[in-house]
């Protein structure tokens, strides 16, 4: 059992920001993460490695400072009272107690089904992305990036330096969408300089804008894929598809303390996904809870930053010092509005799954199947929908695009656990 002023989970931009922001007022800090190291999934592979001199600056002083003490490849089970959170790690299980908790949770993928989504060398395209970053050969492979937002840009980009070859990026934005996104980066000056970064490194590559993937090919592995535009259909042959409708947050731990959410601000348009309600300093519903990042609305790193010190300054009883980072906030969140805007999903896409496409890829469960429902709930009991190891967190997005539906609560506990870990936690109620 170990006693926290400030307790962050997560260790990605906003939960190092946090943590940073809190230690230097000599609060003693906890930092939960699930990875081996810190970074989050934009500085993977460890904070320390990346060429952005923020993380390497955060990381280090983080490690120099006493009062901060790191658990990598620790999982949040559950709450498991005021002010305690249930904590499993690969060799023990544990209960950490806190003042005030920072959730800095993140982001998942939004994947949407197709025909063939399911073949081998289908995969999203941040999963690729972070699959390249931790040693996956990927040299020589032909690689089509799909789907939406800016992120496809960043992950062609990783997959040329680790030697693929990019055949084909597919944007299903229209060019008038996106002619408007970057004209609104020149409230955001550093966003122009990194684009024209990725234009230089992507040179060459075909782009094609107001197009999707309609189906992926192959006998049991990954062929090629048909691209729907426009101007018709075209086939590209490849050896992975990299997919990805932007960015969901991952709402789990706020929902199980009973924090407040509301629809978040997500690239896809007409969705439910939950964000976390937070107050101008970050505060959550529920008092002494903040929550930073990509967990109260898609934004990016620089949003991620800002949130995170005025959460930990904030936590901290900084509120002076919180303040200061209020316009800064402001002009990212600002940014994440229009990012919103100009990815928003094309309803074609809603419309490519046939009854035989699988949705609920742990259960087996099938578009025909789902259909026949009005609700989650109602899935879940009569399919399973939802119910596998994942938990709904791939399907749960699928379902809340095709059919409008979100999960009435989160069961615990939030990770997988061990039977040794849930005995810890609860020995009486096991005995």
């Amino acid at each position: 059992m170990s006693m926290f002023d400030i307790l962050v989970i997560g260790a990605g931009p906003a939960g190092l920001a946090a943590a940073h922001a809190a230690a230097a007022q000599g609060a003693i800090v906890g930092v939960v993460d699930d990875n081996p190291q810190a970074g989050g999934q934009i500085w993977r592979g460890g904070a320390q490695h990346q060429q952005d001199r923020r993380a390497r600056r955060l990381w280090e002083d983080l490690r120099a400072a006493r009062n901060v003490s790191f658990m990598h490849q620790a999982r949040v089970l559950y709450p498991s009272g005021p002010g305690a959170l249930a904590v499993q790690t690969p060799s023990s299980a544990l209960t950490l107690r806190y003042q005030r908790l920072v959730i800095a949770t993140g982001a998942r993928e939004l994947l949407l089904p197709f025909p063939g989504w399911t073949l081998p060398g289908v995969t999203g395209a941040g999963g690729l992305q972070a699959l390249a970053k931790g040693g996956y050969p990927v040299t020589g492979k032909r690689v089509v990036v799909a789907g939406s937002g800016p992120l496809l840009l960043a992950v062609a980009a990783t997959l040329v330096e680790r030697g693929a070859r990019v055949a084909a990026i597919v944007e299903q934005a229209d060019n008038a969408s996106l002619a408007r996104f970057a004209a609104g980066l020149l409230a955001t000056p550093s966003k122009i300089a990194q684009a024209l970064r990725l234009r230089r490194r992507l040179r060459g590559i075909p782009y094609h804008s107001d197009s999707h993937v309609r189906l992926a090919r192959g006998a049991g592995a990954l062929r090629e894929v048909e691209v729907q535009g426009g101007s018709g259909s075209v086939t590209i042959a490849c050896d992975y598809l990299s997919c990805g409708y932007g960015l969901v947050p991952n709402p789990e731990l706020a929902l199980a303390l009973g924090c407040a959410t509301s629809a978040a601000h997500t690239p896809h348009g007409g969705g439910h996904a939950l964000a976390v309600q937070a107050d101008a300093w970050q505060q959550t519903s529920i008092p002494g809870v903040y929550c930073a990042g990509e967990g109260t609305g898609v934004g990016g790193v620089d949003k991620a930053l800002a949130e995170g010190r005025v959460a930990g300054l904030a936590a901290a009883g900084r509120m002076d010092l919180a303040e200061r980072h209020f316009a800064e906030r402001a002009k990212w969140q600002a940014f994440a509005g229009r990012l919103a805007k100009a990815f928003a999903l094309d309803p074609a896409i809603r419309a490519l799954a046939d009854d035989d496409t699988i949705v609920c890829r742990c259960e087996d469960v099938s578009h025909g199947e789902l259909r026949r429902h009005d609700s989650w709930r109602s899935a879940k009991l009569h399919t399973r929908c939802g119910m596998g190891p994942c938990q709904g967190r791939v399907c749960g997005g699928a379902t809340d695009i095709l059919y409008g539906w979100r999960p009435e609560s989160v069961r615990v506990p939030l990770s997988p656990a061990r039977v040794d870990s849930i005995i810890t936690h609860n020995p009486r109620r096991t005995a």
